[in-house]
């Protein structure tokens, strides 16, 4: 994989300057700090010991940043390597009186797709106990040596807030696919949401409400 290593380490100084974090009402975002804690992790993409989750300091967001997230397809692939994914099960502990729904994710990677693959990024999140939301699908077609990122925002109405009161887990799937397609099969296709430095992470956007006004 140098030459993956070689074209993403080119690009990640540009990447992290894509897409500023979506701007917070502060009337609306609780005191004190909150925190989140990983209860599951399960996934092809996601081994042990490869994802780190942190929330912002000021409350509006928290980031999970992947360090061996890659999907390939065409020469030197196995057979499987096509498709990764990760599950999160994530604890997410507020302050007395908020509640809070996710409001958009913003993920970001680096592709190489060859002349007739395309890749594709999945995602859906959830809350322990509720029915699961649409998953959405981003595509990306080659011939593609870039960055790329792909943001799910949801709109104030249709927001799914955690249950006031209650602990949760959050459940966050995402899933990457490579496709070769009509891609010349000696030549590599690779998509990947992982960041060697910490610098490339997925962003997931919080929404707040105080509980007396749900």
């Amino acid at each position: 994989m140098l030459l993956r290593r070689l074209i993403a380490g080119a690009a990640v100084t540009a990447l992290s300057a894509v897409a500023a974090p979506a701007q917070a009402d502060a009337a609306y975002i609780p005191p004190g700090r909150i925190t989140v804690d990983v209860v599951g992790i399960n996934g092809s993409g996601c081994p042990q010991g490869t994802a780190d989750v942190a929330a912002a300091s000021d409350n509006t967001a928290f980031t999970v940043t992947y360090s061996n997230y890659l999907a390939q397809a065409g020469a030197g692939a196995g057979g499987t390597e096509f498709r990764k994914n990760c599950q999160l099960a994530l604890r997410i502990h507020v302050p007395q009186g908020f509640t809070y729904a996710i409001a958009r994710a913003d993920y970001r990677g680096f592709a190489h797709l060859q002349r007739g693959a395309f890749g594709q990024e999945r995602a859906n999140y959830y809350f322990q106990g509720a029915a699961q939301t649409a998953r959405t699908t981003h595509q990306f077609n080659g011939p593609y040596t870039d960055n790329w990122q792909a943001s799910d925002e949801t709109q104030y109405a249709e927001l799914v807030w955690a249950p006031c009161g209650e602990e949760r887990n959050l459940n966050v799937n995402t899933e990457l696919r490579v496709y070769a397609g009509t891609s010349n099969p000696q030549a590599l296709s690779f998509m990947s949401m992982d960041s060697t430095d910490g610098s490339v992470s997925t962003v997931y956007h919080f929404a707040w409400k105080e509980c007396a006004a749900v």
